[in-house]
């Protein structure tokens, strides 16, 4: 019998907001940190309590993957309890869209035993993963495939060394790398050699929660970093806020002269969502990090932007976004790498504000925004989430914004939309 045609959701017509928006906005756990801990607790000497984790389709994604090899993953209330134990396949892990799971998890699938295969959706089996693929061959790991779907033939144990790599397509490659190393027999030495690694905070936040279980990591050298093999202690931090799902709540205030605060913003942080800040304070909003978190309040008229988004280039549809409703142009560089994420972020967001009149140029590493009237059309979400809430920013502003597939969102933010319609009906709003 053929299958029925998937039904075709309606598309999300994105509110206008009434007047400036107002409110506070508290957004769940970081899906970098989430993630990353539960690699780190899938070794651990004993079990780990992850408090405050996001539950989203990519992290829900990673915990099924560990279970599936062998690990418990257990919900407690609002936090997970890991559980280690051997990783054995045979095993179908299912990456979905996420990065962080078909590039974190082959390295730690291959210190497993047996064969462990690897697909995902549509569009995840056009994003890059020879890189991490061939590092894991190098180092001795026999894999089948060169991007999803693909086979980890895992034999007992990774010898580990040193490995050279191009990450200039992805920082995710030598995260992946690193979050493993501590079970790899020799631990790990990655050199970089290429164009400048994007994304770096992540590869510090990789750094950051490897020493945060006790894991020796040398990185003192640019381009280079060294994993010490070792004990992984149980995980123990809660975890942060996504402070990159904070930001389109935040470019709310920006575009329409409001005020949003996102409460439990951390005063320090490896997650390069914080940068908002200064690329909000460049474009003329107010800022303001205190005891009740990160409060924004929108001028009267934005500035266009001149920035380098090679590090932050998650920001970009946010930021793009915010531009459309500035006095002048903006040139975000830096970005070519945005090619290989969910979609091609260029060309999707070149595509989308032609289709609510805006003029955008596209280059090889940016775009250049330049403001002035939109009206109402589809906007594409191209299966991704920083899409979709781009698309919601402009709403704000501009009646008639239709959404294509909003619940994308649920990749890292289940529950958008709500969150959205509450923020707007805040006093004020």
């Amino acid at each position: 019998m053929t299958p029925p045609a998937p039904v075709a959701l309606a598309p999300w017509s994105a509110p206008v907001a009434s007047g400036p928006v107002t409110g506070t906005v508290p957004v769940p756990g970081s899906k970098s940190l989430t993630n990353r801990a539960l690699v780190l607790a899938a070794q651990a000497t004993g079990p780990s309590r992850i408090v405050a984790p996001l539950r989203s389709r990519d992290t829900d994604l990673m915990a099924a993957a560990l279970r599936s090899l062998g690990t418990g993953v257990a919900v407690d209330g609002d936090d997970w309890l890991v559980t280690p134990a051997p990783l054995t396949g045979p095993a179908q892990v299912d990456c979905g869209l996420a990065g962080t799971v078909m590039r974190f998890l082959p390295p730690l699938a291959a210190t497993g035993t047996g064969p462990i295969t690897f697909d995902g959706d549509e569009a995840a089996r056009r994003r890059p993963m020879a890189t991490v693929l061939d590092a894991l061959r190098a180092l001795g790991v026999r894999v089948d495939g060169d991007r999803l779907p693909f086979t980890v033939d895992a034999s007992g144990g990774v010898p580990g060394g040193t490995v050279r790599i191009d990450a200039s397509a992805s920082s995710q490659f030598v995260s992946g790398l690193l979050l493993s190393a501590p079970s790899f027999t020799d631990g790990v030495q990655v050199l970089h050699v290429g164009a400048p690694v994007p994304s770096m905070p992540h590869i510090e936040m990789t750094v950051q929660t490897l020493r945060a279980v006790g894991v020796v990591v040398d990185d003192s050298v640019p381009d280079r970093w060294r994993v010490e093999p070792g004990p992984v202690a149980p995980w123990t931090t809660p975890i942060e806020p996504d402070l990159s799902n904070a930001t389109p709540f935040l470019a709310a205030a920006a575009v329409t002269g409001g005020r949003v605060t996102v409460p439990h913003w951390p005063a320090a942080t490896t997650q390069a969502g914080d940068a908002i800040r200064g690329l909000l304070t460049a474009m003329g909003v107010s800022v303001d990090l205190g005891p009740d978190g990160l409060t924004v309040t929108g001028p009267a008229a934005l500035r266009g932007l001149d920035a380098d988004l090679h590090d932050v280039g998650e920001l970009t549809p946010t930021v793009a976004a915010i531009a459309l409703f500035a006095e002048g142009p903006s040139r975000l560089t830096g970005i070519g790498h945005l090619r290989g994420h969910e979609t091609d972020r260029l060309a999707a967001l070149a595509q989308d504000i032609a289709a609510v009149g805006g003029r955008v140029a596209e280059h090889a590493d940016g775009l250049t925004i330049h403001p002035g009237p939109l009206h109402g059309g589809e906007w594409g979400a191209f299966a991704d989430h920083r899409m979709a809430t781009a698309g919601a920013i402009v709403g704000l502003r501009v009646p008639g914004v239709l959404v294509d597939d909003v619940a994308t969102t649920a990749k890292t933010l289940p529950g958008f939309e709500a969150m959205w319609t509450r923020m707007l009906g805040a006093p004020g709003a």
